[in-house]
């Protein structure tokens, strides 16, 4: 979630959410795409043809205006330099001659805002990873081939409405191939996204949380379609002490126009309150909280003793109150074992201090899906029964399994309570069934709900997620009445738009919203409409 207008610490992102991509246009973060081949009687070495554009766009297959340029490049004399417009992404991809059942490594070099890069055709998960740095960083994803891949099919890419980027140095490492690969071909893979996917541009910047992003890379067919949509519906969650279907909210530490609230003050419809946000500290891992005392002054003074007897108030209502950690400028980073042990202890020692009941990972700048989820699995052993775990990735970040955010669900899926993913500030994308669905509608929004289920979580671990009023977000703004219809289509098929679920799944858990503060300042629309009809699902 992010804060909205002029606040300085962790608001929700209002642009690009992170991945973008479908089976073929795999969203990529960051600079360079490197796959490893390990092929053991192999030569090991560079299978990527004029990855650093010295010889022009010879070996490439681009789309849209795409160009080698002398400047700006990250090394040699040249590079590439790619303008999306408003209904291309303006990709460049080849396809290589690769072994079967080998690793490799993609790596490259990208600037500008929301580069992807990656491969798809390996048999296996396609890897993605994508950046937004105006200077030069390096992007690197590895994937192992499948039993029968001879070849495979590496991109890089823009998005929809955004200025030019600029790629060098691509490289996959690892041994080649021994069958020719065809050419590239003409990106056929990237669904087209003229349908009905209108890219939806950049949203207004005005919104808090989630990046308000232009159109998800409508990418190809749903990266779900494996996983059969009830299989796990009938498996059982670590007991909360949580209804059956819940109503999350998110509560402002801090005052960007919405109605200020102690936490005393938040509807009493709301299930879960997620505490907005953690502060990062210098050490790797690390957090803390504080009150922000802007917000305690135009509250007429709100103390730490108010605040832990607000949430011991809630307890007592049979709420749950968790410490929700990111934002858009949330910047923590659990990237290695050290971190992972600090960002469990410091949770842990804030959840004994404030009465927290768990912990809300909403971090909209990257994860890594092994540690954090290491650490997650720590904090619940230290906190142990009653421990409550959310998520509210943006949009993009819930894409694909192959996204680190879908990884890092579906590694804490065994103390996981909910992912309320934000259906807002993304533009359109592809459901489930590989049709595109434009933000802001009944049909997005059950498409996506359908991917998380078919991508392996539990109906009950997947809640709706959307803003309070139309200042809650920079776009995807629904009416109450459309997220009550979709909660019932998904549970039991009724009011439905024109996708319908390929199941009901009537444990599906519920809603979130941003924010209880932007809710107030909507009369309550949410919590009162909302919350009555979650209450009352069977």
């Amino acid at each position: 979630m992010a804060r909205t207008l002029n606040q300085p610490a962790h608001k929700r992102r209002r642009t690009l959410p992170a991945l973008a991509a479908g089976t073929t246009a795999l969203a990529l973060a960051g600079t360079g795409l490197a796959l490893f081949a390990g092929g053991a009687s192999a030569a090991v070495g560079n299978v990527a043809v004029n990855g650093g554009f010295e010889s022009g766009l010879a070996g490439w297959t681009c789309t849209g205006t795409t160009a080698a340029v002398s400047t700006p490049v990250h090394s040699g004399t040249s590079a590439l330099k790619a303008t999306p417009g408003s209904s291309d992404t303006a990709e460049c991809r080849q396809t290589v001659s690769v072994l079967p059942n080998t690793s490799y490594t993609l790596a490259g070099w990208v600037q500008g805002p929301y580069v992807y890069l990656g491969a798809s055709g390996t048999g296996a998960t396609d890897p993605s990873t994508w950046s937004n740095q105006a200077s030069w960083n390096q992007l690197s994803t590895s994937f192992t081939t499948g039993a029968s891949t001879s070849s495979v099919t590496l991109y890089v890419h823009g998005w929809y409405g955004q200025a030019a980027y600029g790629a060098d140095d691509i490289t996959l490492t690892g041994p080649a191939g021994t069958a020719s690969p065809s050419p590239s071909v003409t990106p056929t893979a990237t669904a087209s996204p003229t349908a009905t996917a209108s890219p939806t541009a950049t949203a207004s910047p005005t919104a808090t949380k989630s990046p308000t992003a232009t159109a998800s890379p409508t990418a190809t067919a749903s990266p779900t379609a494996t996983a059969s949509p009830t299989a796990t519906a009938t498996a059982t969650q670590p007991a909360t002490g949580l209804p059956k279907h819940a109503l999350t909210g998110y509560w402002q530490n801090f005052d960007n126009g919405a109605t200020v609230q102690k936490l005393k003050d938040v509807q009493s419809a709301y299930d879960i309150i997620a505490v907005s946000f953690a502060d990062a500290t210098t050490t790797p891992g690390g957090i803390s909280f504080t009150l922000d005392p802007k917000l305690s002054t135009a509250l007429g003074g709100y103390t730490d003793a108010d605040f832990k007897a607000d949430i011991a108030a809630k307890h007592a209502a049979g709420k749950k109150v968790v410490l929700s950690v990111g934002g858009q400028n949330g910047a923590i980073s659990v990237a290695n074992s050290a971190a992972a042990t600090t960002f469990a202890n410091n949770t842990y020692a804030l959840m004994q201090q404030y009465g927290f009941d768990g912990v809300d990972i909403d971090l909209e700048n990257g994860v890594d899906a092994t540690y954090m989820a290491q650490s997650l699995h720590t904090l619940a052993a230290k906190a142990g029964s009653g421990f409550v775990l959310t998520m509210a990735p943006e949009t993009i970040g819930m894409y694909s399994t192959a996204g680190n955010y879908f990884q890092l669900a579906l590694n804490v899926k065994d103390i996981l309570t909910v992912v309320n993913t934000q259906f807002y500030n993304s533009g359109s994308m592809n459901g489930c069934d590989g049709k595109v669905y434009s933000q802001g509608t009944i049909d997005f929004i059950t498409a996506q709900v359908c991917t998380h289920i078919q991508g392996g979580l539990r109906p009950d671990q997947v809640g709706i997620g959307v803003p309070a009023s139309t200042k809650g977000a920079g776009s995807g703004y629904v009416s109450s009445t459309v997220v009550n219809n979709a909660l019932d289509c998904l549970a039991t098929g009724n009011h439905c738009g024109t996708f319908v679920p390929p199941a009901k799944w009537p444990t599906i858990r519920g809603a979130m919203t941003w924010s209880t503060n932007w809710d107030a300042a909507n009369a309550n629309d949410f919590s009162n409409n909302v919350g009555s009809f979650v209450h009352n699902m069977p």
